[in-house]
């Protein structure tokens, strides 16, 4: 059953800003709609902008956490996550410690002095949204924080770990002490491929961890590019789940098994030299809202269903269910209660 801190997630805490702005806005501050960017110094005025809105909502994001927080809104156990992330001492940070807490999640931040809690504005004009990333403080998490007494000792409590490949960036330092730890103890680390960036850019920190992971999360473009890095002259994204999971183990106590989404294509499961394929939730054009954060979802209700030992079929179909309801909300947000059957 699951229990109190039973899965521990680490990665880039951002605070999401969403609003709802006009033209004049986007003009302002140059930003086109549908579109994702990280943010250049024109536009870091445009957050305490969209702050002092009348209309303007404060959502605990980045990838980890929402996988971290979709994970315990499943669970419905007060406490059974706990989360590591490095955030500023202010008022965006204090905003992330309340929403994170008030949703059950034990997190435990590294608290930055000098650099501001990172953000994500969310600009929606017309339904349609534009995201401007500003790392900050997220970008200054250190080991040392993950070593102190209190914080380890979350480590020693958890037998699932999931990180999400943005944290590569950060600090494998940290990832490879709970890598460890894990293979050590017999215990469940997990990695999420996250970008075809982190797959190009970041290779050696991604292949020193690969040996670790039990399961290795992401969806067909990351796992192509996956592909084209290593010089595997394929695009089959099934062959590709399959190869990735029979990539050499640091430890046998698991085996591993990869798990690629693909849109409104079926997930593709590959474990003990055959691959699975699951259908997902398909959903009428109309009640798609907004698609950010719907790989996050996935991999938060398929973590749900693992701490509980569930056979592999419940972690997909929760994932996917978890992935159907964030896709018809605003952000990565959920109802009170899932109603997962």
């Amino acid at each position: 059953m699951a229990c109190e801190g039973i899965v521990l997630g680490m990665g880039n805490p951002l605070l999401d800003i969403s609003a709802v702005v006009d033209d004049d806005f986007l003009q302002k501050y140059d930003i086109k709609l549908n579109n994702a960017i990280l943010a250049e110094d024109k536009h870091l005025p445009m957050y305490d902008e969209m702050a002092s809105k009348g209309n303007v909502d404060y959502i605990a994001g980045g990838a980890t956490q929402n996988s971290i927080r979709v994970a315990q809104w499943m669970l419905q156990i007060p406490g059974a996550t706990s989360y590591m992330g490095s955030i500023g001492k202010d008022k965006f940070g204090e905003e992330m410690k309340k929403n994170s807490t008030e949703a059950g999640v034990n997190v435990h931040y590294y608290e930055d002095e000098a650099a501001p809690t990172g953000t994500c504005a969310v600009c929606v004009v017309g339904g349609e949204r534009s995201l401007i990333a500003n790392l900050s403080a997220a970008n200054c998490y250190k080991s040392e924080h993950l070593k102190r007494p209190e914080n380890w000792k979350l480590v020693e409590k958890a037998k699932y770990f999931y990180i999400a490949g943005f944290f590569l960036t950060v600090s494998p330092e940290s990832i490879m002490l709970v890598a460890e730890h894990a293979a050590a103890n017999n215990k469940v680390f997990m990695m999420n491929l996250s970008a075809p960036f982190i797959c190009e850019f970041f290779k050696d920190v991604q292949e020193k961890a690969l040996p670790y992971m039990d399961y290795v999360f992401g969806n067909e473009t990351e796992a192509r590019t996956f592909a084209k890095v290593h010089g595997w002259e394929t695009e089959n994204v099934e062959e590709i789940a399959l190869k990735i999971s029979q990539w050499p183990k640091a430890s046998g106590a698991h085996k591993r098994i990869t798990v690629i989404t693909q849109g409104s294509d079926p997930v593709v499961v590959a474990e003990d030299g055959k691959v699975k394929l699951f259908p997902v939730i398909l959903l009428p054009k109309e009640k798609l809202v907004d698609t950010n954060g719907a790989g996050d979802a996935f991999v938060g209700g398929f973590l749900s269903q693992l701490v509980q030992e569930k056979p592999i079929e419940d972690c997909v179909k929760a994932g996917c269910y978890a992935a159907n309801v964030i896709i018809q909300r605003s952000g990565c947000t959920y109802p009170e209660k899932p109603d997962f059957k």
